[in-house]
């Protein structure tokens, strides 16, 4: 089985980072293969809407010249995709959203090009957020949901950790173990 992680955060030592640590050692020790992708160190254009990419079966055919098509090549290639970000006035980061809408390529529906180059794959999410996990990530977590059954993937689920305290609230036993176990989740769930 193959993870693609996309990390959202621009902060490379951050909350959201830290509470990966975990989930990560875990996959680990099952021996999967893991593409960890920090979004912030990416050049992600926004979509133009041009839909060139609704013209090109079989490939995810953006035009524009950014590190997307690197992005997309390892998502199909990966059974899972793992979307960890902060939340941010109730959505995801910038760098995750201009991703999120680049997703129009994987998408075969509008144009003469048809099909799904990532129907039937499995999607989760890990987020860390101020408020309470409705509140604080409930918004995204819908927009995710959506994004699923638009295109057919299997959502899995969320595993979410409030800050209350900084960096400390995502090294409690509680965070740490909710991380692990989500991996182990994540490994066994069609």
């Amino acid at each position: 089985m193959k993870f693609c992680v996309l990390m959202g955060s621009p902060r490379q030592n951050g909350n959201t980072v830290e509470l990966l640590k975990p989930f990560l050692e875990e996959l680990k020790e099952y021996t999967v293969d893991v593409s960890y992708i920090p979004l912030a160190e990416k050049n992600i254009l926004p979509c133009i809407g041009c839909y060139a990419c609704q013209e090109v079966n079989g490939s995810y055919g953006c035009v524009q010249n950014d590190d997307v098509l690197e992005i997309m090549e390892e998502i199909i290639s990966s059974d899972c995709i793992v979307l960890a970000t902060p939340i941010y006035s109730w959505y995801c980061t910038a760098p995750m959203k201009a991703l999120l809408d680049r997703h129009f390529g994987l998408n075969k529906f509008y144009r003469s090009a048809k099909g799904s180059l990532w129907e039937g794959k499995k999607l989760a999410i890990i987020t860390t957020h101020g408020y309470d996990v409705e509140y604080g990530a409930g918004p995204f977590e819908t927009g995710i949901k959506r994004l699923c059954e638009h295109s057919n993937l299997n959502y899995i689920g969320m595993y979410s950790v409030r800050d209350e305290d900084d960096i400390v609230s995502f090294q409690t036993r509680d965070a740490i173990n909710g991380a692990r176990a989500f991996a182990r989740k994540l490994l066994v769930m069609k």
